[in-house]
């Protein structure tokens, strides 16, 4: 498997923006050492990583955790729909039983 350095960049973006948040830009990427591709590249990039794991990601106040692991563990054996419901689950994300 290649590496994303090695992988051939076929694709382009293309976005309309000011004079002001291009020089603001190339001032970051000057900062950093770092080309103005290469600083929004990775800037967008990680914007994206983030806003990828906010949406999978369950935050919970100490009061519903609390009460989440409380039903969690007060019930007793999954019933067939339950069951039903984590194979469907499984099959969807590509996880084995």
């Amino acid at each position: 498997m290649r590496s994303q350095t090695a992988t051939r960049k076929r694709e382009r973006l293309e976005a309309r923006i000011t004079q002001e948040q291009k020089a603001l830009f190339l001032r970051a990427a000057e900062l950093s050492g770092r080309s103005l591709s290469d600083f929004v590249i990775s800037a967008v990039q990680s914007a994206a990583e983030e806003a990828i794991a906010r949406h999978h990601l369950i935050t919970l106040s100490a009061r519903d955790s609390l009460l989440f692991a409380e039903e969690l563990f007060s019930q007793g054996e999954p019933n067939e729909h339950l069951r039903a419901t984590a194979r469907r689950h499984r099959a969807l994300v590509g996880h084995s039983e």
